[in-house]
């Protein structure tokens, strides 16, 4: 049987790998997002182990609430990815400075 160090250590591992994403690799666009979702689904997996370790179903109905807004963020992000690539026929995250403002 699992317990809550091993749910702990893959929640740890996939939220060092997103975090490596997005600082290592700060030029695909499509992979910061990735790397943004796996940052979310550390939390996600921290939130319903500590959920079902503390028997209490607030983790869980939390866990519930970042899914969805995990889910409009990807949504939003895609558009904007889409839009871009359409008008610059790019999608490199440095070339895109030139948007701001």
């Amino acid at each position: 049987m699992l317990s809550l160090t091993h749910f702990m250590l893959l929640s740890g591992a996939l939220f060092a790998i997103g975090v490596a994403g997005v600082f290592v690799n700060r030029r695909h666009a499509l992979v910061l997002l990735m790397s943004l979702e796996l940052i979310l689904l550390a939390v996600n997996t921290n939130l319903i182990a500590a959920s079902h370790y503390l028997q209490d179903l607030a983790g869980q109905a939390f866990a519930l609430f970042v899914l969805t807004i995990a889910a409009a963020e990807i949504a939003i992000g895609l558009a904007i990815v889409v839009v871009v690539f359409r008008s610059r026929e790019t999608i490199d995250a440095e070339d895109l400075s030139e948007v701001r403002g």
